[in-house]
């Protein structure tokens, strides 16, 4: 359990230090957030380092659209500070490596029913008893709803719940970024500060990772070359002039 231990230090302490930091010493506080998201990597396999490029790429793409230019949610220095992608991979690493932990596998069914009580009572509390009626909560409340029921790595969902909350409410507590009492592009749909089912948003991202990192895997080992054992058979095949033997023949 290091690497979600390691998230769950690293964000209070980014977050912390954004509430007083330049843009400057913000960027740096990214290039931080670069280098432990690389060092967590590191011992990972090719599927996950593929799920976390594929995470950190689709929220990159989200982030500057509902923030920085759609304003769903509004950062401190009113731009998406450099630690952002890399901390949404972070997130990523953190609820996978609690989804995928011997502790979570042995209570699988009690972690799943906990996380739909614990986030479908906070879901009630933001339609209910929250001074901001929290539509948009309860409605991606739904979607974590299904990806733990129907997805095909609940246990990771369960981890989202974990570090998503905790970051959502960290984040906003501090001042980091702060979410718009209605959604700017319609303005019918009210949200909490932050929404109670922020990690049925986030689960969107881990659910592309899941979907698409064995394609993405696939189609680099493809591109890769066949490295030096290739080598070594080819040369005395071609020394005798006879046919090379292709891949799908051995």
């Amino acid at each position: 359990m290091v690497t979600p231990a390691m998230v769950l230090a690293w964000i209070p302490l980014v977050l912390g230090l954004d509430s007083i930091a330049s843009l400057g010493q913000q960027r740096l506080l990214g290039a931080g957030t670069w280098l432990l998201l690389l060092a967590l990597l590191w011992r990972e396999d090719a599927r996950t380092r593929a799920q976390v490029a594929v995470v950190v790429a689709f929220a990159s793409l989200v982030e500057y659209a509902f923030a920085g230019w759609l304003g769903v949610y509004v950062y401190r220095l009113h731009n998406v500070p450099w630690f952002v992608p890399p901390g949404h991979g972070l997130v990523y690493l953190g609820a996978l490596a609690i989804g995928r932990s011997a502790v979570a596998s042995a209570h699988r069914a009690l972690l799943i029913r906990t996380t739909l009580v614990v986030a479908g009572g906070y879901a009630i509390w933001g339609l209910v008893v929250s001074p901001r009626h929290d539509v948009l909560g309860a409605f991606w409340f739904g979607c974590l709803a299904a990806f733990l029921v129907r997805g095909r790595n609940p246990l990771v969902f369960v981890g989202a719940f974990v570090v998503v909350t905790y970051l959502e409410l960290l984040g906003t507590g501090l001042g980091t970024w702060t979410w718009q009492q209605q959604d700017p592009i319609l303005g019918v749909v009210s949200m909490g500060n932050p929404p109670s089912g922020a990690a049925g948003g986030y689960g969107f991202f881990d659910a592309a990772a899941l979907a698409a990192a064995p394609w993405l895997v696939r189609r680099l080992r493809r591109r890769l070359p066949e490295g030096p054992q290739h080598l070594v058979v080819q040369q005395p095949v071609a020394a005798h002039h006879t046919a090379a033997v292709g891949t799908g023949e051995a």
